[in-house]
This record gives structure tokens, C-alpha cells and sequence, in this order.
């Protein structure tokens, strides 16, 4: 079976600083402006690039090899990309100053670095070295709190067509000498470059980390920042059973409210019309949206059926955030703002659709059956619940982001975390609602709909 006409292999395996392989000799470029150019000539049908394992002639990489005539290219740098695509891919003569010629040498050599491999790693094995990914995992941390650093100082704005240290420096209020750790540490995660020395953003950092682009990012990440600061007392809440220092939510500043609120509405525009979608548009005319933070959800409801009405229930502190947004979609006599505290608060009656979305992993099992039952009273006739969050699978061991956000919620909330289809399922019916299921979504979360 051959469902394209050409499929390459291009090697991208990191290995161990110092130790030749592709990605060190440039491979990540080279596979970026292959895609680019095989985009750009229309032949996405005909060509398939599939990243791989080591091909075994690291020390001239990048290596890719070409299927069906099993051709194989070694150094093969940007540059010489659309000469490649147009030789091998258009006309269908393979590009000869790259091609490997001597099959009996290119064995050899690969048999000889995979013995070499081997043999490092019996003697690292024997020597009881940890191994090269369980190091990483346990440095991970650098390269995150590295850029996170940069976000708050708001470095890539800084950084802006091109400047030197001393000229970030001056403009973000930093230290020279340090900012010019900070700037190469980034150069050498791939955030900037650095040509002469004079840093420049990357096109994935300028579009999602300066000031002034369309899609910049940088509001909601903060929130990471601060949440990081809670992760470092992990040890203390694991031995405490709870958050260390909880402070509520009515109770914390803008420096925290703002960026959380950002990042939420972040995450809900990117998913609000998939839980629309899911969810359907019929019989919704009373909505309440609990905890709306943004009233993203509200809105994509709201865009989507010209008969419904939205109440965003919230924090005091919250709401004017919502009412920004609210007010920018045009949507102002028809989602409302009430203020007030989900764990206590009257919910309302008559309502046909109220949304939980990313509401019960802050609440404990006992706070999220008291607010399911309230929650059944507030509804009418064939009304549903929709609670959109982290499903747990029934050993609580996966998807991984879930079990993960379990602990983001022990250090950041009194008694939180992720649950599973079958605890949601009890509750539910525990609070009166005779049909529950799950509608599972692309992404980290899915939906649990309860019907009256």
C-alpha cells in the first residue's frame, strides 16, 4: 500500500548534550522549511514527512531518508530545501550533492554508532547513572521557570525587532549582567536568537509573547507564573492534606484575578463553540452560567440561539471583567451579571441550561453534592446540567493533565481536585437527575450532562 506518492523520514532524536546527533546539527529548521515548502508547492497529497528515530549517521545530519526509492540525504540544511523538493518531489530526480552513495560505508557507519550507543549505555547502566529522561523530568522545571521569569518581565516585548542586554535591561528595569543570563538561557531553549550579540524573538515567541500581536498570550500565562509559586509548597501540602497559605478567591488582588480571568477566557474561546456544538442550541432559553468568570460561555451560547438569556453568576471582583466582554459582543440586554458565592449563594429558578465549567475540581466531594442538588431545584422540567472539567478514568492514573491538575488543585484550593465519570455519576443521581452521561471532547476536558 502506498497512499502517497513520496514518504520521507526525517530523523529529530535529542540526545544527550555533546553527543552528535540531528536536532543538534539543525534538524528542527530543516524539518520546518520542508513542511513550509511542501505546503507552499501543493503537494501535501503527494509528499507525507514523518519525523523519526535515530537513522544512525549522526554525525552528519540532518538525515532524511526517501521512500519508495530509499534515498538517503545527509546534511540537509534549510537552504537546500527547495532545491531538494523541487529535484526529487517535482521533477522526480533525486538531488544527487546530497544523496549517500557508498550503501556499504553508510552501513558501517551506522552499525558503528549503534554499537557505540550500546556500549554506553551498558557502562552508564553499570555505572547506575539515572537515565537521560528521568533527568530531564526532574530539570524541567529550569527551562518553564526560565520563561515564565521572561513573561513577567515582559522580556519578549523588550526584546521587540532585535536588542541588545543592556538595552532589555534598561527597558524592563532589570540587571544588566543578569538579564543577560536570563536572554542566552532563552537563546538556548529556542525563545530567541542571537546574532552579534543583539537577541531576537522567534516567530512563535513575537506572536504569542509581545506586546502589540493579535494573538499574544502573555495576560493569561501569568497566571502559570503565580500558580508556580503555589507549586513549590507542594511537598508542604502533600504532608498537610491541603493548600498552604489558601487565600479565597474574593480575597486575592487584580495581580491574580486579572491574569486568572485571562487565561480562563483564553482557554474558554478556544472551546466554548465545541461545548455549543455538543451541547445543542434547542430548548435553551434560561441559562445560568455559574462561576462564568469571562462570560465567554454565556456569549458562544448566547451567539448561537437569539432567544436565550445568560445570568453570570460570580464574585464581586470578577464581574467587571465580565461585563467587558459581554459588553464588546454586544450582548448587554441579554446576559446579566449577578454577584455572588456558588458554595453558599441562592442559584435561582427556572432556569433550562446551567453550565459548571471548570467549577467542581475546586470544590470538595461534599461541596460538589450540595451544589448538584441545588443545582436539580433550580432547574426545570427536562432541564440539564452541563459541567464541563478533567474527567479522571476510574483509577485516577490517567489522562495524565488530569491527574497532574489534581495537584494543582491540593496546592492551590482547601479540598479540590479532578474526579472521575463515576463519582459525577453518583452525584448526579444522588441529587435527582435519572439520565447522566458523558460527551467526550477533543482536549483535556469532556462533558457531563445531567437532565432533570
Amino acid at each position: 500500500m502506498q497512499p502517497f506518492h513520496y514518504h520521507v523520514f526525517i530523523c529529530d532524536q535529542k540526545k544527550p548534550e555533546g553527543v552528535p546527533c540531528c536536532p543538534a546539527r539543525g534538524s528542527a529548521a530543516t524539518i520546518e522549511a520542508l513542511r513550509k515548502e511542501i505546503g507552499a508547492r501543493r503537494l501535501l497529497d503527494e509528499v507525507q514527512i514523518t519525523t523519526c528515530g535515530s537513522l544512525g549517521a549522526c554525525e552528519r545530519g540532518p538525515n532524511l531518508v526517501v521512500y519508495p526509492e530509499g534515498v538517503w540525504y545527509s546534511g540537509v540544511r534549510p537552504e537546500d530545501v527547495p532545491e531538494l523538493v523541487e529535484s526529487h518531489f517535482v521533477q522526480g530526480r533525486p538531488l544527487d550533492r546530497l544523496m549517500n552513495h557508498d550503501e556499504p560505508a553508510l552501513r558501517t557507519e551506522i552499525q558503528s554508532n549503534r554499537a557505540r550507543f550500546m556500549a554506553a549505555q551498558r557502562a552508564r547502566d553499570a555505572a547506575g547513572v539515572l537515565p537521560d529522561d528521568l533527568n530531564q523530568t526532574l530539570r524541567a522545571y529550569m527551562e518553564s521557570r526560565a520563561l515564565l521569569t521572561a513573561l513577567e518581565l515582559d522580556v519578549f516585548t523588550a526584546v521587540g525587532g532585535g536588542a541588545t542586554a543592556a538595552e532589555v535591561a534598561a527597558k524592563i528595569s532589570t540587571h544588566a549582567r543578569a538579564t543577560e543570563m536570563l536572554l542566552n538561557a532563552l537563546v538556548s531553549i529556542g525563545m530567541l536568537t542571537k546574532q552579534q550579540g543583539v537577541f531576537h524573538t522567534t516567530p512563535v515567541t513575537s506572536r504569542f509573547f509581545a506586546e502589540g500581536s493579535k494573538d499574544n498570550a502573555r495576560p493569561g500565562l501569568i497566571h502559570i507564573a503565580n500558580i508556580w509559586h503555589r507549586w513549590s509548597n507542594l511537598t508542604e501540602c502533600v504532608r498537610a492534606g491541603t493548600a498552604v497559605g489558601h487565600e479565597e478567591m474574593a480575597d486575592r488582588g487584580d495581580d491574580w484575578t486579572e491574569p486568572f480571568i485571562a487565561a480562563m477566557h483564553h482557554n474558554a474561546s478556544e472551546r466554548a463553540p465545541l461545548v455549543v456544538k455538543a451541547v445543542g442550541t434547542a430548548a435553551n432559553e434560561r441559562m445560568l452560567d455559574v462561576g462564568g468568570g469571562s462570560a465567554a460561555y454565556s456569549i458562544a451560547f448566547a451567539q448561537s440561539n437569539e432567544k436565550l438569556h445568560a445570568t453570570v453568576l460570580d464574585l464581586p471582583t470578577v464581574l467587571p471583567i465580565a461585563l467587558r466582554h459581554i459588553n464588546a459582543a454586544g450582548l448587554t440586554g441579554r446576559i446579566e451579571t449577578r454577584p455572588g458565592d456558588l458554595r453558599r449563594d441562592p442559584l435561582g429558578k427556572g432556569f433550562t441550561l446551567i453550565l459548571f465549567s471548570a467549577i467542581c475540581h475546586m470544590l470538595s466531594p461534599e461541596e460538589n453534592q450540595d451544589l448538584l442538588r441545588r443545582c436539580f431545584e433550580s432547574l426545570e422540567p427536562s432541564g440539564r446540567v452541563v459541567i464541563q472539567d478533567f474527567i479522571l478514568e476510574p483509577d485516577k492514573t490517567a489522562p495524565k493533565q488530569a491527574a497532574l491538575f489534581a495537584l494543582n488543585m491540593l496546592v492551590g484550593t482547601p479540598a479540590g481536585s479532578t474526579y472521575s465519570y463515576e463519582e459525577y455519576t453518583v452525584w448526579l443521581r444522588e441529587a435527582g437527575f435519572p439520565e447522566v452521561r458523558e460527551i467526550r471532547l477533543p482536549g483535556p476536558s469532556s462533558l457531563i450532562i445531567g437532565v432533570k
